[in-house]
């Protein structure tokens, strides 16, 4: 099974840069994307043979999640059942016989860390959230977790230690997570590859030089944790300042 996650950066202006062939060769089982920046109605996408599952923010152009799914899910939940979380459209989760997907698009803590302690609260209510989760059956968690976890995965760690992404903080909370018995499927099959990033600055032509983090994730319970096939990244598919993440499993 291949489950493909992206922040897209804006799923409108995505599609006239080529979201759909990428989509379509792709050929994915479960399709999960971030920052839609939509409300409904404001898209329409023609996919045949796919399920689609939308959670929209209430403030308008911002934020978002989709899942578009081959199989039919048991139950779908939008949000984390907490409303101060769930303004936002940033959590699906779907139930499917062996295991749930939850398609995640963290906030970021922003310029100055103006939204660092929000983000610590969602972080443990998050972390709450999976782990309940995962005591009735396994979780595969994907999205833009705005953290890039050790010093591996970012360019340059030692100008970035105190902004948002690579805060202690943030990055002990990311430890909190794989320590609830999860597992970062990427540095499961590569622990050691440098340069290995899935976002990069509009900035300085970062991508062109690849000076960029590793931000976005699957993350699996360790109950299927060595039912994984493979886990890349696709830093050669443009039309965001983020590219996909792949994962295969079962």
């Amino acid at each position: 099974m291949k489950l493909i996650s992206w922040n897209v950066n804006g799923l409108r202006a995505n599609v006239k840069k080529g979201f759909m062939d990428y989509f379509k060769a792709v050929d994915a089982d479960m399709f999960c994307i971030q920052e839609t920046k939509l409300q409904e109605g404001q898209i329409e996408l023609d996919l045949e043979g796919y399920h689609q599952f939308w959670n929209y923010a209430v403030k308008k152009g911002y934020s978002g999640t989709a899942i578009y799914s081959k199989i039919e899910p048991i139950s779908v939940q939008h949000g984390m059942n907490i409303e101060e979380h769930d303004q936002e459209g940033r959590v699906i989760t779907l139930e499917f016989e062996k295991f749930y997907l939850v398609n995640v698009y963290t906030p970021n803590s922003k310029r100055e860390l103006l939204r660092l302690d929000y983000r610590m609260r969602w972080e443990d209510d998050f972390r709450a959230y999976l782990e309940n989760l995962d005591s009735i059956k396994p979780v595969i968690l994907c999205g833009d977790l705005n953290v890039a976890h050790k010093e591996i995965d970012l360019k340059n760690p030692k100008t970035n230690r105190k902004n948002a992404g690579f805060t202690d903080e943030e990055r002990n909370k990311m430890t909190e997570l794989l320590d609830a018995k999860f597992t970062d499927s990427f540095r499961y099959f590569y622990p050691e590859i440098e340069d290995a990033y899935s976002w990069w600055s509009y900035m300085r032509q970062a991508r062109d030089r690849n000076v960029g983090w590793r931000i976005d994730y699957f993350v699996v319970s360790n109950k299927i944790a060595s039912e994984m096939k493979d886990a890349s990244i696709q830093p050669e598919i443009l039309g965001s300042d983020h590219c996909p993440v792949v994962l295969e499993i079962f």
